[in-house]
């Protein structure tokens, strides 16, 4: 075992190991933008009701998962579970003291082909004022 390996494995020991784009994953529940087919802010979850766009993510996509971020009250994405668990949809409710403006995010473990363009978010009023205040 060469030197350079042992150092490498004793730091991964001392430091654990390196993450992958961690701003990214602060910022997107603990995934990567390649991964995410949708990503609705605090507001847009708050706001009442459930995003179609969410519903047919749920019903047409398989292997999804649902991140929820924590910051947020049971009574602000309780819809979204319940709405996740008809759809036999795992989801993590993630509160790792992160400041983001992202309310949650459906995700896959592989990267999504976005026809090299990420639009995953749904770009309305709410949207649009949640990102300016962030």
């Amino acid at each position: 075992m060469g030197n350079n390996k042992l150092e490498k494995i004793l730091m991964q020991g001392i430091h654990g190991t390196v993450e992958t784009l961690p701003e990214e994953r602060a910022l997107f529940l603990s995934t990567i933008s390649e991964r995410i087919y949708l990503a609705l802010t605090n507001k847009q979850v708050i706001h009442k009701g459930i995003y179609k766009e969410a519903v047919d993510i749920m019903h047409s996509e398989k292997n999804i998962h649902l991140y929820i971020n924590g910051e947020l009250s049971y009574s602000n994405y309780s819809n979204y579970i319940k709405e996740a668990t008809k759809h036999k949809v795992a989801f993590t409710i993630v509160n790792d003291g992160h400041d983001t403006p992202i309310g949650l995010v459906f995700a896959c473990d592989t990267a999504i082909n976005h026809s090299g363009k990420f639009n995953f978010f749904i770009e309305d009023e709410i949207f649009e004022k949640d990102m300016g205040e962030f």
